[in-house]
């Protein structure tokens, strides 16, 4: 039977991919309503002081500043919005200087790019912030100076910067809901990734270990993803005063994400293992081995939302911890079966960290193999 015409295929094909994307972009819009009601309370807080407190007919400064430092990106830590408010207010106080130094033309409209490009890339290493300097530098030289003065725009910017730096305190973002969709995202890989490798025992194929080398080397992106997110929150909960409280469970979600990221590099290595060193004979008892490493691993998950299941998942790995030994699980066996066991031990010793035991007495739980 012969499969279906390119006529036939392709629009069932287009209309899933249309639906694919209408569905993330519908999550990505909803993702960032926080995101949005924080830039619109903001940049109208802006508006209402330097119009009518400050008196300033059109506060452009004031409006870009504000939406430009918040921005809608996930890292919306104190820091990098400070940086960017910083970084368009030194912009904006270059072109004014050269305005009341040499007025308005083509050469001081030159002066003051280079000027805004060279001070705030001596400033910082963040390649995107001369950028955004030179926007509003170009735009105060460009426009009519207001009536209220030459520095009238640059009051504006300080202004934008304080109220986004006071939004990022008194408005925050729930960076946890982030930085808890980030750990998701990493875990349901972690954890596919694991149920691969059960097969792969469960069965004997080396090619489909492959496979789930080039899987598992792509959890780096995701590792990296979590940890910007916790940092971001970690900050925010510094300054405002409606996350301080969640400070404890921030840090414990950081040791998580740090040894997760160790175990992640040593699934790593188990993956390479078995690409290498597998013939197609199964090997069931590492496979069972797997399966309940996923259980754990996929608990440890919930344990995100259920701080409470960690010490279930502690015991479940203890159990699996002391029947690593490859005296047990591979007697008889080649070298490499060995050298199998020993290389998910780092595994399981980081899985250990990242349920919250230390890591001496992570270390006690797994037999002892010197002798």
């Amino acid at each position: 039977m012969t499969g279906l015409p390119a006529s036939m295929a392709d629009p069932v094909s287009r209309r899933d991919r249309w639906n694919a994307e209408l569905r993330a972009a519908v999550e990505r819009t909803v993702s960032s309503g926080p995101a949005i009601a924080q830039l619109v309370v903001a940049v109208t807080v802006a508006y209402l002081i330097t119009h009518f407190l400050l008196g300033h007919q059109y506060p452009i400064a004031a409006v870009t500043v504000t939406l430009s430092s918040l921005g809608l990106v996930l890292d919306a830590r104190p820091r990098r919005v400070l940086e960017t408010a910083i970084a368009m207010t030194i912009g904006i106080l270059l072109s004014e200087v050269i305005l009341l130094a040499f007025g308005q033309g083509i050469w001081q409209f030159a002066l003051t790019v280079l000027a805004a490009l060279a001070v705030t890339r001596l400033l910082s290493p963040v390649p995107g912030l001369p950028i955004m300097a030179a926007v509003q530098a170009s735009l105060v030289s460009l426009m009519p100076i207001p009536a209220g003065g030459p520095f009238t725009r640059t009051a504006d910017a300080l202004v934008g910067g304080a109220v986004a730096i006071l939004a990022t305190a008194l408005i925050p973002r729930d960076p946890r809901r982030a930085a808890r969709r980030e750990a998701l995202k990493f875990f349901a890989a972690f954890t596919a990734i694991l149920s691969s490798l059960v097969t792969v025992l469960r069965i004997g194929d080396p090619g489909t270990a492959e496979i789930v080398l080039g899987r598992a080397r792509g959890t780096q992106a995701l590792i990296e993803s979590w940890r910007s997110s916790l940092e971001s929150a970690v900050a925010i909960s510094r300054i405002s005063p409606f996350l301080r409280r969640h400070r404890g469970e921030l840090a414990e979600l950081q040791r998580m994400q740090l040894h997760m990221d160790h175990a992640a590099r040593n699934l790593r290595v188990v993956s390479r293992r078995l690409s290498l060193g597998l013939d197609s004979r199964p090997r069931p008892e590492l496979a069972e081995l797997m399966a309940a490493l996923q259980s754990a691993v996929s608990m440890l998950a919930q344990s995100i939302d259920h701080p409470e299941l960690r010490p279930v998942v502690r015991q479940s790995l203890v159990l699996i911890a002391i029947t690593l030994d490859p005296r047990r699980l591979a007697p008889g066996e080649p070298y490499s079966e060995a050298a199998l066991v020993v290389t998910i031990r780092p595994l399981v010793l980081d899985l250990l960290a990242a349920s919250g035991m230390p890591l001496d007495e992570a270390r006690r739980t797994l037999p002892d193999i010197t002798t």
